[in-house]
């Protein structure tokens, strides 16, 4: 159903911090999408971070609210969440993450809503808050075939769980160049460059990361390496970085909304552990950037071993630093894979297709 300019309908779309990537990046496709089928759209961001997704989509036309600023939601932006569903009363919360999805479901009870709740999810489900958000959810939007089985699986009923694989499109840039990049982030702009996108928790297995960083550095000199993530385990992720003389080398930032600039200058993406839409690694395909991961459902769903990047197991863990510096030394390797990874963005996530998807789950 294609909705008018002056439809009535909205959707209130409910997040932590966005980085131009990722679940961020998601977010801000399905909102243009929204926007162009007639649809009054808030952006209610739960935590800091994020601004130039959130300016960008200003302009656009949607209705922007900082609920909170602090690394994650706490009370103060949930009651403010509370007051924003009372007052807007859209017809659709949509939710992206397992964590926002708890905060909307308990939102919604407390602001006596009748708003229908829309839960995208990048990776499975997991904790029973969760599940008991998901089973009250009109619709549970699973990014993979992987997420949408485990819902079922944690007795969330089929009926409910849609399979939208996410869209690839490379993000609105300022066009900074790789001198002023280096500039602004602390980077030497004579060495290759890394980027991982990822929560600094458990999940992301961010110690496979660090350990092959430091295997890297033996016999590769010329690497630096960016780390963009918030979370619980960045005190601990920096000591050990110090413990492993890995500072000089390791860049870790809560948020970068030059990320776009950076993964155009970056060699590889990579990922260590299950992380949405592989963290970065969506959107550097659609940049043309090889990856390198560890096996995982995403890294399963995006890379093709041996044609866009590379998936590795687990263990032995020698494997991960080994495939990373294969990119990172070997050019003509390097540019078969940055082709063929634009060329599968292109085919096999088009842009449309989610957005069809998405406005599909929303409308209900």
């Amino acid at each position: 159903m294609r909705l008018s300019s002056a439809s009535r309908h909205s959707a209130l779309l409910v997040t932590r911090g966005l980085d131009p990537v990722g679940t961020g990046r998601q977010l801000e496709l399905v909102a243009d999408g929204l926007l162009a089928a007639g649809w009054r759209v808030r952006i209610a961001a739960m935590s800091g971070g994020g601004d130039a997704v959130l300016d960008r989509l200003a302009c656009r036309g949607a209705r922007v609210a900082r609920l909170g600023l602090r690394r994650a939601p706490d009370a103060a932006a949930v009651a403010r969440l509370v007051g924003a569903i009372r007052a807007e009363c859209p017809e659709a919360v949509v939710t992206w993450g397992r964590s926002q999805a708890r905060l909307a479901a308990a939102a919604i009870v407390l602001a006596s809503s009748r708003s229908r709740l829309v839960c995208w999810l990048g990776v499975a489900p997991r904790g029973a808050l969760t599940l008991a958000a998901l089973r009250r959810a009109h619709r549970v939007v699973a990014a993979s075939p992987h997420v949408g089985a485990e819902c079922m699986r944690q007795g969330v009923p089929a009926e409910r769980v849609v399979v939208v694989p996410p869209g690839a499109a490379p993000a609105g840039s300022v066009a900074l160049t790789r001198a002023s990049l280096a500039g602004r982030l602390g980077l030497d702009a004579g060495k290759l460059w890394t980027l991982c996108v990822a929560p600094l928790a458990p999940e992301a297995r961010l110690e496979r990361l660090l350990w092959a960083i430091d295997q890297l550095g033996v016999v590769h000199r010329r690497i630096e390496h960016v780390l963009v993530g918030g979370g619980p385990l960045r005190e601990r992720l920096l000591r050990r970085a110090r413990v492993q003389q890995l500072a000089d080398r390791l860049h870790l930032f809560p948020h970068l909304d030059c990320l776009p600039d950076l993964l155009r200058e970056s060699r590889l993406v990579w990922q260590s552990g299950e992380v949405a839409c592989g963290g970065a690694i969506l959107d550097g395909m659609a940049a043309g950037i090889p990856a390198v991961a560890v096996a995982s459902a995403a890294a399963r769903q995006l890379i093709v071993d041996g044609s866009t990047g590379r998936i590795v197991p687990a263990e032995p863990e020698s494997e991960f630093p080994r495939r990373a510096l294969g990119i990172l030394e070997d050019d003509v390797l390097a540019a078969s894979y940055a082709a063929a990874a634009r060329q599968r963005a292109e085919t096999e996530f088009p842009v449309e297709r989610m957005i069809a998807g998405m406005l599909v789950a929303i409308e209900g």
